[in-house]
């Protein structure tokens, strides 16, 4: 080439733009919607389930996976990529293979691979620790002398686990186990709680330390302990008016008289006798789900065979009621009745002293639910009224406490251990008559929580008593 053609197209060269580079590829837009676990158990086995998708079109990628590291960056990455997959809009979740770690703090993320190049999502803390198992509430606090009385004990924990056993102990002041009887076995806490209710038991006028605890393997682990105070023994009381003579007597030092008195196995306030799904309940009354025992009865509640009509596993559980009954003795203008019980813990409990006849007629002396720890409904189903009673002293799960209603034509008036809480000022009418229902309801979950799991649910009741004004 001459040497003017040369500088010619070096010219041309100099005067001509130079096209700019092509840019570096932008990571594919995959979005991570969530990464899983955050927590684990020491020495555990634990898979990890990761959920992207894609934020516009699909795209095929050679490697998706999940990426641990620890304090030194060292790789601990799950096992179990997957190869190559096609990720859209709508989502894929990958559920890796198993692996344990020691006790620590990780980071871990999503990752995903297109040939040689991995582009990491973002990374957030696993925890890897033994799960701390915290008493979030234990009752009684109080109790009366040879009286009969179930503990309830409500446990989370920072992580699930499994426990052995699970109970309730005592000690007097010479450290004598005086555990309650009904522990639970092979239990599962989890963050979501559990609560257990034990058996009953009686105990001397004294104070006593009550503590949770749980057992794994062959480790005891007791929870907070507080202070158990057995005043004692309680004359049964007079009533809080001037009501005449006693018609109704049922202390329970013996079981309750079927057939002459009482009625257990169905009322006519359940659509099917003795069941009733309409009301939210899972109740299938049993004979069996009563027993007497130290001056009280018990109503216990366990998941039963029989399924409702909606399809929900029925709970079997107790009632008496006057109806059906030889005497059939019905309450009426005047008259007085009070029971004195003791408050459930159990989730799902909802124990009531109540009145039916005729599709209705109705007065509830109180209904309980423990997830309102601290109240009690009471209503006036006749002519309208009703009110929440609460009394964090006095109302809550374990406590023994009395109530009492005195029916009138124009006025109901309510009492709480003998104290006057409510009156509805609208009565039942003049000719109102009624029998009387005790019980214990299990919940189905529409107006207050279902049971949690199928530990047997209990009440106790001490009395039930009805004066009536002498002629």
């Amino acid at each position: 080439m001459s040497l003017p053609r040369r500088v010619a197209l070096l010219s041309l060269l100099l005067v001509v733009p130079l096209l700019p580079a092509a840019p570096a590829a932008a990571a594919p837009r995959i979005q991570q919607r969530s990464l899983t676990p955050v927590s684990a158990l020491p020495d555990t086995p634990v898979a990890a389930t990761l959920s992207v998708g894609s934020l516009s079109g699909c795209l095929t990628v050679d490697e998706i996976g999940v990426g641990v590291r620890d304090a030194d960056q060292q790789n601990l990455d799950f096992p179990g990529s997957a190869g190559r997959t096609r990720i859209c809009p709508g989502g894929y979740s990958l559920t890796t293979g198993t692996r344990s770690f020691p006790a620590g703090t990780y980071t871990e993320f999503g990752f995903y691979r297109i040939g040689s190049t991995y582009y990491d999502l973002p990374g957030r803390t696993l925890t890897v620790a033994a799960p701390t198992v915290r008493q979030v509430a234990l009752v009684p606090a109080r109790a009366v002398a040879d009286t009969p009385v179930t503990a309830t004990l409500a446990l989370d924990s920072t992580a699930c686990l499994t426990a052995d056993e699970v109970g309730v102990g005592v000690r007097d002041a010479d450290q004598q186990n005086l555990d309650f009887p009904g522990t639970a076995t092979d239990v599962r806490i989890c963050p979501q709680g559990y609560t257990l209710t034990t058996a009953a038991r009686s105990f001397p006028a004294g104070t006593y330390t009550e503590f949770g605890w749980y057992r794994t393997g062959g480790e005891y682990h007791n929870l907070p302990s507080r202070t158990l105070t057995v005043s004692g023994s309680v004359v049964p009381p007079t009533p809080p008016i001037p009501a005449g003579q006693l018609v109704l007597d049922e202390d329970f030092t013996n079981p309750p008289a079927i057939g002459t008195t009482w009625h257990d196995t169905s009322t006519s306030a359940y659509r099917y006798g003795n069941h009733n799904p309409d009301d939210d309940k899972l109740d299938w009354l049993q004979a069996d789900a009563l027993s007497t025992k130290g001056g009280a009865n018990t109503f216990t509640a366990t998941p039963g065979a029989n399924r409702l009509e909606n399809g929900r596993q029925s709970w079997d559980t107790g009632l008496l009621t006057t109806e059906y009954t030889q005497q059939g003795f019905q309450v009426r203008p005047g008259d007085y009745a009070e029971v004195r019980i003791q408050l459930p813990g159990g989730t799902g409990a909802w124990p009531a002293l109540w009145t039916w006849k005729d599709g209705g007629n109705e007065i509830d002396s109180f209904e309980y639910h423990p997830d309102n720890p601290n109240l009690l409904e009471l209503s006036n189903r006749i002519n309208s009224a009703g009110t929440y009673y609460t009394d964090a002293d006095a109302i809550h799960p374990g406590a023994w406490v009395s109530i009492g209603v005195h029916y009138g034509a124009h006025n109901n008036d309510w009492y709480v251990n003998h104290k006057l809480v409510f009156s509805d000022h609208t009565g039942t009418g003049p000719d109102w008559s009624a029998y009387l229902i005790l019980n214990l309801s299990i919940c189905a979950g529409s107006w207050h929580p279902a049971p949690a799991d199928g530990n047997p649910i209990s009440t106790a009741a001490d009395y039930l008593r009805v004066w009536r004004p002498r002629a």
